[in-house]
């Protein structure tokens, strides 16, 4: 999901708010997180559902609604978002893709936590904080080579 502002890095710069409002959320649509990663400007997440669940996009609506209504209202609107009362933190777009089986979760699981080295914030894996890479470490559930 991406930031509507890309040069912006509230993601970062408000990851607690970020952390507390995806807890927040999981109370209400509970799902497990297989991988996270949270950039400035945008962040990547495979999740798995409740067998019984099959709303996806108001999950999301509603974790970019709880982020956002904690965040000062200080972005730059457009007429549209004005007049439909919406918040211009966040793209209204996001890429969504069912995992048809394990070497395409592997795939996504792995593109989440490439992610910080692709765009260059470090040169290992383990610099980055702000991602699950950390937990499949100390569990030790990173694919052999």
């Amino acid at each position: 999901m991406n930031l509507l502002e890309r040069r912006l890095t509230l993601l970062t710069d408000h990851i607690d708010l970020l952390r507390d409002s995806l807890r927040r959320f999981k109370r209400l649509y509970p799902f497990e997180i297989d991988a996270w990663v949270v950039l400035p400007d945008h962040m990547h997440m495979v999740l798995t559902l409740p067998l019984d669940a099959d709303d996806f996009p108001v999950r999301l609506r509603l974790m970019k609604l709880l982020f956002a209504k904690g965040l000062p209202h200080t972005e730059r609107l457009s007429a549209t978002r004005r007049k439909r009362q919406e918040r211009g933190i966040w793209q209204r777009r996001f890429w969504e893709h069912a995992i048809r089986d394990n070497p395409d979760y592997s795939k996504h699981i792995d593109y989440c936590h490439w992610n910080p080295m692709k765009h260059g914030y470090v040169k290992q894996l383990i610099d980055w904080p702000y991602s699950t890479f950390h937990r499949y470490v100390r569990h030790g559930l990173l694919p052999e080579t």
